[in-house]
């Protein structure tokens, strides 16, 4: 593949922009809900806070007109926006009669997100913006909406929606909104080589791995005392719990280590594809915990486990909780694939014939990093540093 499209340096004293920020499938409210750790929810706080942001124009992914009303008239709405300066900040929550799922065929795309880039350009014009740039997460706004009201558009491409499982019935549509992508030349930040070779942009580009907030992992605070109660050594994966862990790699290691513990952590999304691990009196499956009790379990195991199978889903993702566990100064086995490399010598990586359990041996030997070396990586992996050259491609005039 070829190498990102490599910009001219930044002038010290650019002057500040202003910017359309459009989410995809998870509105701004929903964000806050699951607590602003999801790469989109991390982006709109840094434009919050970037210099080069003059002002901030949010826009939510189509909801269902009846359902926002009566969630409005029930008082369950939570209104992001209130603390912020009504005069830099504002937030569009489009509502449409169709519920909140896309229609399939590309012409009916079409149409809808004609209507969508009707609606958000009336509000730029009504919030007094000035030729914003315009950053989407969604593919169907980069290859959908005209955007000529835009100054720039950038898409950012945090995960390949054209192999999520979820979204079969879309693939062709997310495919086609790639090609648009391309011939428009639009600018395209993603999270993995292999999104940008999938989306193969003709315009400038910019590789920005997932990263991790250094305040969350500073100090950590101890483990819950069920999880310090478990013998060890303790062996977590913390995520959500569905199809993309090899539940017989999870197993292999709980026979493997048979006087420890294997901890699932995460909010169950295919209860049946991990049936089999019940019957291992060592693993245990626990529900979803709060962000700061994530940071308390990682730090306090022993050793951390990314036993993905292989699949063009895992093949293009930047998985999050790979850089939070070595965040914490943990060892780490993982499946070989192409996102997991060259992130830090504690991750022991096990090649598609190799033998995991034996992996996590391995990371049990090299054991927790130095306080120096984990403070190294936090300052280099931050979230703050990635934001920075993500804003700095899509500002650039």
């Amino acid at each position: 593949m070829s190498q990102p499209t490599a910009l001219p340096a930044e002038a010290p004293a650019a002057e500040g922009r202003d910017v359309v920020l459009s989410l995809c499938f998870v509105t701004w409210e929903d964000g806050h809900r699951r607590g602003m750790h999801f790469p989109p929810d991390r982006l709109i706080e840094a434009l919050l806070a970037h210099p080069r942001t003059r002002r901030l124009l949010v826009v939510d992914p189509y909801r269902d007109r009846l359902r926002t009303y009566a969630k409005r008239a029930l008082g369950r709405r939570l209104d992001p926006v209130r603390s912020e300066d009504p005069h830099r900040v504002r937030h569009l929550r489009p509502v449409r009669t169709r519920g909140v799922t896309d229609p399939v065929p590309v012409a009916d795309l079409e149409s809808l997100y004609g209507g969508w880039d009707t609606r958000v350009e009336r509000e730029v014009r009504r919030a007094g913006l000035e030729r914003p740039a315009v950053i989407t997460t969604n593919p169907f706004v980069a290859g959908f909406a005209p955007l000529r009201w835009a100054s720039d558009v950038t898409y950012y491409v945090w995960d390949d929606w054209a192999a999520q499982p979820g979204y079969r019935p879309w693939w062709p549509a997310f495919q086609e909104s790639y090609d648009r992508v391309r011939t428009r030349g639009l600018r395209v930040c993603a999270v993995s080589e292999e999104i940008l070779e999938r989306t193969r942009p003709s315009g400038p580009t910019l590789l920005v791995p997932n990263g991790i907030d250094p305040g969350e992992w500073d100090e950590p605070s101890p483990a819950p005392d069920w999880f310090s109660a478990l013998p060890g050594p303790r062996l977590l994966y913390a995520g959500t719990l569905d199809a993309r862990i090899d539940a017989e790699l999870v197993a292999a290691t709980a026979r493997r280590f048979p006087e420890g513990s294997v901890v699932l952590v995460g909010a169950v999304a295919d209860p049946g594809h991990l049936e089999s691990l019940h019957a291992l009196p060592n693993v245990h499956i626990r529900p979803a915990v709060p962000r700061a009790e994530i940071a308390a379990l990682i730090a306090a195991a022993d050793a951390c486990l990314v036993p993905h199978v292989r699949t063009k889903q895992t093949l293009a993702m930047s998985p999050l909780k790979i850089y939070e566990y070595v965040a914490a100064g943990r060892p780490v086995a993982a499946v070989d694939l192409p996102p997991m490399r060259d992130i830090s010598p504690r991750v022991v990586l096990v090649g598609e014939d190799g033998d995991y359990p034996s992996a996590v041996a391995h990371a049990l030997r090299i054991g927790p990093a130095p306080e120096d070396e984990r403070r190294a990586f936090l300052e280099h992996n931050s979230w703050k540093r990635r934001h920075d050259e993500l804003i700095a491609l899509a500002l650039r005039r």
